[in-house]
């Protein structure tokens, strides 16, 4: 596999690197939950590897938590897919991948890994595979907004608009708040200028159906700046009549009235 612009990963970074906080957080508050209380006084037996390597992507010590999770059993999938994020993490997509598909090995219908397999192809520029990856996890999890989102973003960078909204909006029905918050692994935004202004102008149009007014003019403004749309077409835009009457969404048409 090619290399990748390590600036496109921030958002994956960000969006892991929070994925990975929560889990973590809640399985060592579920760990502590199972010690009896006659057991609290009494010295804690020694973290597994994968325990000790999970504490340290909490704080973000990546490389180490890798060689603290090469110790773990081989034979365990979440052990493939914890390395693989925190490859990720490191932008090291060739061994980030590697991991995904040494997970899939052993545990080849797991929606989350194909998700985060799919994110590796796509900031590769490997479409087709990761379209493939998506679509693969859909068949197993057909309810998950996530894939949903991470596939409507893949196509859209593809300059496949219309199929890339029709995801969108099928993300949308499966979860209303899909674009106000982070829970796995996503596809970040692509290269070019003219790709980022159609992934922010699709975007607009998903925070607008998600009731996300400020941020789908945040969009918009950006979609402008890039080049993809100007005002006048914005206006017609029938999707976006909900943001007619806000002052800021007048200012980005240039008027001060409604259009």
């Amino acid at each position: 596999m090619s290399g990748s612009n390590p600036s496109l990963w921030l958002l994956v970074a960000a969006v892991a690197a929070t994925q990975f906080t929560a889990v973590f957080a809640q399985s060592l508050t579920e760990a502590s939950a199972t010690i009896p209380p006659t057991q609290l006084s009494a010295p804690r037996p020694q973290p597994t590897s994968e325990q000790l390597a999970d504490a340290l992507m909490m704080h973000q010590r990546y490389q180490a938590a890798i060689e603290a999770y090469k110790k773990a059993p081989s034979d365990s999938p979440s052990v493939w897919n914890k390395m693989g994020i925190a490859y990720q993490l490191m932008f090291n997509l060739d061994d980030a991948a590697r991991c995904y598909q040494a997970s899939l090995k052993i545990d080849p219908r797991n929606a989350t890994v194909l998700n985060n397999l799919g994110t590796v192809f796509d900031s590769l520029k490997e479409y087709g595979a990761a379209e493939r990856m998506y679509r693969r996890a859909l068949q197993v999890d057909p309810n998950s907004a996530l894939v949903e989102k991470n596939l409507g973003t893949s196509l859209l960078a593809q300059h496949k608009y219309k199929k890339g909204w029709e995801v969108y909006k099928a993300a949308l029905a499966l979860d209303p708040n899909i674009f106000k918050h982070n829970s796995g692994v996503t596809v970040d935004h692509p290269g070019s200028i003219q790709e980022r202004g159609a992934m922010n102008y699709y975007l607009a149009k998903g925070c607008v159906r998600a009731g996300m007014n400020s941020e789908a003019i945040d969009y918009l403004r950006m979609a402008v700046n890039e080049g993809f749309t100007n005002s006048k077409k914005i206006a017609a835009d029938g999707e976006f009549a909900a943001l007619r009457g806000i002052p800021a969404f007048q200012q980005l048409l240039g008027s001060e009235s409604t259009p």
